[in-house]
């Protein structure tokens, strides 16, 4: 049943999760024949079960700024009028699903990244640009194709961009940092102070989409990080670690996990707002994808001198230099030794990234941006073990210590504590 500014009889709501005896509207066409039309107050009107009411003009245009600017989830309600509500435990078989699906992807994803980098060693900064830039066109195509299908509107299209304007500053400030802080920290430091992302998470969460977590699940995600940190720490080495760096640096990279960690939450968030203005229906993920990395390729592009100087390629001999990337990425030209594998491996990188990164947001559709990189932390330990063994093109393998299974359990231990089943109003997901 389609929504519009047609006839409406609001109902007291039961439902545990809206207060303040607000009501939800239920499409009624026999009110269509009823003149008369109502204040629009959701916390204050009293009206009785059997009048039928009618609304439109402008005081639907009021319901409409209301459901906007509501924190609660009204549009959970506009779902359930659409009849598009699904039992709980058919949500919970999709988020599990889909999970099982991310972590998977992500798993290959690390292992042909690191297995891309064989042939691409010399030009890892080339290999970046191209999935920065190249994933721009592939989404927008892909957006074009779902907007001519029907599956993507033109409200969809017209949801604010200054959302995604925030989006891509965000992922393109933490590439920034995180770059600049990565060359100046040793190899170990890097993946460990990354695991803050966790933690920016649930503190972001809170403060903007106002979120409440148990101590049980707080308790979860701390464990989760700190068994990544044992597992990826086993291999360091501890008269070195951070014992010669500069307070800068490191902080520098925890600031880029924030940066990345405010990305996500603003990707949520655009989920839920989107939903809001388009009366329950979530945006489309390409819309989000598109836009977002769209933005991201912009001001990417405008830090680029910046950028390549961090890598070590001055501005001037930036051109010359994706020329060469572009070479041996292609295997074609007389310089391409040592890029054995390739354009296969990096195809196969860029295809499995790119379907990784619609999984994800697909997640965090479905759940939210903490579920999703809690899916995408058990990657981690999963990813360093393949990579311990013997692969094509990496044929030595690597001796994984005690440390590392201890922090792998301890991981799982804190994925198992943070989905202990909670009360229902606890942990209320809307979308």
């Amino acid at each position: 049943m389609e929504l519009s500014a047609a006839a409406f009889r609001f109902h007291r709501c039961s439902a545990p999760h809206f207060a303040l005896n607000r009501y939800v509207a239920t499409a009624n066409p026999a009110s269509l024949r009823n003149p008369r039309v109502p204040p629009i107050a959701p916390s204050a009107v009293r009206l009785d079960r059997r009048d039928p009411l009618l609304l439109t003009g402008e005081r639907s245009r009021l319901f409409s700024s209301w459901l906007r600017e509501s924190k609660e989830p009204a549009f959970s309600a506009i779902k359930a009028i659409r009849g598009e509500t699904e039992p709980a435990g058919s949500l919970s078989g999709k988020i599990a699903v889909t999970s099982t699906v991310t972590i998977l992807l992500a798993v290959l994803n690390r292992v042909l990244y690191k297995l891309a980098l064989v042939p691409m060693k010399e030009y890892p900064f080339f290999l970046a640009q191209v999935t920065t830039f190249g994933y721009v066109a592939v989404y927008f195509f892909i957006l074009y194709v779902r907007y001519s299908a029907g599956i993507v509107t033109k409200e969809m299209l017209a949801l604010p961009k200054s959302q995604f304007v925030a989006i891509g500053f965000l992922e393109a400030l933490g590439v920034a940092s995180g770059m600049s802080a990565g060359a100046m920290l040793p190899g170990p430091a890097i993946p460990i102070l990354s695991q803050t992302f966790l933690i920016w998470q649930l503190i972001l969460s809170v403060l903007i989409l106002g979120r409440k977590y148990s101590f049980i699940q707080v308790f979860g995600c701390l464990l989760v990080t700190a068994g990544v940190v044992i597992a990826v720490a086993s291999g360091a080495n501890n008269g070195e670690f951070l014992s010669q760096v500069e307070l800068l640096w490191p902080a520098l990279m925890v600031a880029s996990s924030a940066f990345q960690a405010a990305a996500s939450i603003l990707k949520e968030f655009v989920f839920i707002d989107g939903a809001k203005r388009l009366w329950g229906k979530p945006p489309d993920i390409f819309v989000v994808n598109s836009f977002g990395s769209g933005f991201q390729a912009l001001f990417v592009f405008l830090l680029l001198p910046f950028l390549s100087n961090i890598r070590g390629i001055p501005f001037a001999e930036l051109s010359a230099y994706l020329r060469s990337g572009a070479a041996c990425f292609l295997n074609v030209g007389g310089l391409t030794k040592g890029c054995e594998g390739a354009p296969l491996l990096p195809l196969l990188f860029i295809a499995m990234n790119m379907a990784f990164n619609v999984s994800l947001l697909n997640l965090v559709k479905m759940s939210s941006a903490l579920v999703s990189s809690l899916a995408v932390t058990l990657a981690v330990p999963l990813s360093i073990y393949i990579l311990s063994l013997p692969l094509p093109y990496i044929p030595e393998g690597a001796r994984l210590n005690v440390h590392f299974v201890v922090g792998a359990a301890i991981l799982v231990m804190g994925l198992v504590i943070y989905n202990l089943p909670q009360s229902a109003d606890q942990n209320y997901k809307s979308d």
